[in-house]
């Protein structure tokens, strides 16, 4: 898998979306023994950076939950944001998102943890 890239992305912004990755992949699932990366909740191409100022990142990760109906898709969001902010220390903003279509509601997911 590769990481998706906008035609301007920098070589930098790709770097870090890889660093990200590396760091959300290996989160447990609350309810399996796998990580979200073995039961593909998240993916390469699901992280994206986009450097707008010199110190200053904005990321965007967007998680396929397992099932529609999942009820812990709140609680994976949370989890996402949580690892970010104790591991990647670059000072950055964050947007989560469940990917589009793929939780029954998706959009009372997103407002939970969308913040700047």
């Amino acid at each position: 898998m590769a990481v998706k890239l906008e035609a301007n992305q920098t070589d930098r912004e790709k770097e870090m979306a890889l660093d990200i990755y590396d760091i959300i992949k290996d989160i447990k699932d609350p309810e399996r023994p796998e990580t979200l990366e073995e039961l593909e909740v998240v993916k390469e191409e699901g992280v994206m950076v986009r450097c707008v100022k010199e110190e200053e990142v904005w990321v965007t990760i967007t998680f396929t939950p397992t099932v529609p109906h999942c009820s812990l898709a709140t609680l994976i969001g949370l989890c996402l944001r949580v690892r970010l902010e104790r591991n990647f220390l670059q000072k950055f903003k964050l947007d989560i998102k469940v990917l589009e279509g793929t939780h029954s509601i998706e959009e009372d997911v997103y407002c939970l943890y969308t913040y700047s």
